[in-house]
């Protein structure tokens, strides 16, 4: 078996504030020292294993996911703030919960919902202001929200209280990125009563989605959205989910489905604007294969292109950066021996960039995602998770993705003053900003 190389908390505490700030670099800087798989000292007894490893990763997430469940930065510390939802849950609690939320999000079921979600696009998207330059990252969060929320509840009359929900869901989480990066200050925030503020949003929350499927229940008919597909899901002996459920599952839905969306869709967008013959690619792709008479769902299969820089987006800025997992019990993989309670941290961000597995992997090259050569780059390409825990959203957020993609660029060109863009890792992978200049294609 081989060692593993160490990072000490002594060091870990010297860049306590990088670290806080972006941890990324600092996770760079280690893997280029200690290579693929190194272990990390934060508190005595609690052993961390970072691995870029494709090995590794594929062991972990499917071959030997058996051996394996989420840490307690998911089951506990999250889930005081969302519930214990399919993100949160574990065992057979989340067996039970998946295999009855599952068909909702089957294709034939998601196909239905693509009118709903398109009008929500072109809602949000009325804001968008040519000619002038403006930071698309809101915008795409707000847009990826109410798409999220229309599919759930098919109304638009609910945008003062959605707004209240997106509030709360990205205040909870700036708080508990405090709690993980700054674990010696827990008994402060206890203390100072900041946890107890931040739980109480997370009750006003759970109050709101109540009151909303309330009153989807006393209108007593049926709505062929998400929440309809939810309310008569039933558990393999015929009984319904519970109310407290549901508003752990809606909650999840909201947190995970928007999030990891506005941020790809964000990243994208600021790709595509400082690659303008690329732009250009996708503009005459969509201009020949996209009408208005057509069904949503035959031309969302006629825009390769357009999926593949959504993809190749999502490689160079995979939304869910890191993927954490807990040893169960004693387990050897890839000649390293992890014992039980092992923390394994999974760099999707490093993996997604990795020189061994990917040509120019700093690059935007979105070609690198044609039809024949998905297969080889199936143990190294996790924008969604894989096994059996993979993002059940997974389609629903890629069609959101196309059609957002489709409505901005048949209307504007994009382009951007900046080369770069600053990243912000939070629970997910957010950009600092992404201020980008849309021309209306009439002017152009």
């Amino acid at each position: 078996m081989r060692d593993l190389k160490t990072v000490s908390q002594l060091e870990v505490f010297r860049n306590r504030k990088r670290i806080l700030a972006n941890p990324l670099p600092f996770h760079s800087e280690n893997f280029k020292k200690h290579g693929d798989t190194f272990r990390v000292k934060v508190a005595p007894g609690k052993p961390i294993v970072f691995t870029k490893d494709p090995e590794i990763i594929k062991q972990v997430l499917q071959k030997q996911q058996k051996k394996f469940q989420k840490s307690p930065l998911q089951t506990k510390d999250l889930a005081k703030y969302i519930g214990h939802g399919l993100l949160t849950a574990e065992g057979s609690h989340w067996r039970a919960q998946r295999r009855m939320i599952q068909p909702a999000f089957h294709k034939k079921k998601l196909a239905g919902l693509l009118g709903t979600m398109q009008l929500a696009i072109k809602e949000e998207l009325e804001r968008l202001e040519a000619n002038k330059t403006l930071d698309v990252f809101p915008l795409m969060g707000d847009l990826a929200f109410q798409v999220v929320a229309r599919a759930l509840f098919s109304h638009s009359d609910i945008r003062e209280r959605m707004s209240k929900l997106q509030y709360i869901t990205e205040a909870n989480q700036k708080m508990l990125i405090r709690e993980m990066r700054q674990p010696y200050l827990v008994w402060w925030f206890k203390l100072s009563g900041q946890i107890k503020k931040h739980l109480k949003y997370s009750e006003d929350s759970r109050k709101l989605l109540n009151d909303i499927i309330e009153e989807r229940i006393g209108l007593k008919r049926e709505k062929d959205d998400l929440l309809d597909m939810l309310l008569k899901a039933t558990y393999e002996d015929g009984t319904h989910m519970a109310r407290e459920q549901l508003i752990d599952e809606v909650l999840i839905l909201f947190t995970a489905g928007h999030e990891t969306t506005a941020n790809a869709l964000s990243f994208t967008l600021f790709l595509l604007a400082t690659h303008p013959e690329i732009q250009e690619k996708v503009y005459e792709e969509i201009k020949e294969h996209v009408r208005p008479d057509m069904d949503i769902m035959d031309w969302i299969t006629k825009v390769p292109l357009t999926q593949q820089c959504i993809e190749e987006a999502m490689r160079l800025y995979p939304p869910v950066y890191v993927i954490d997992r807990m040893a169960k019990e004693d387990v050897d993989i890839a000649d390293y021996h992890f014992s039980k309670g092992t923390l394994l941290l999974m760099s999707v961000y490093e993996l997604h960039r990795h020189s061994d597995f990917w040509k120019d992997p700093q690059t935007f090259i979105p070609e690198r995602f044609a039809k024949d050569r998905l297969k080889e780059m199936g143990s190294y390409y996790y924008p969604f998770g894989a096994g059996p825990r993979m993002c059940i959203g997974n389609s629903f957020a890629l069609y959101e993705m196309i059609m957002t993609m489709v409505e901005i660029l048949s209307a504007y060109k994009i382009t951007s003053l900046s080369q770069t863009v600053e990243l912000n890792p939070l629970i997910s992978l957010k950009p600092k900003e992404v201020k980008l200049k849309f021309t209306n294609r009439n002017y152009v």
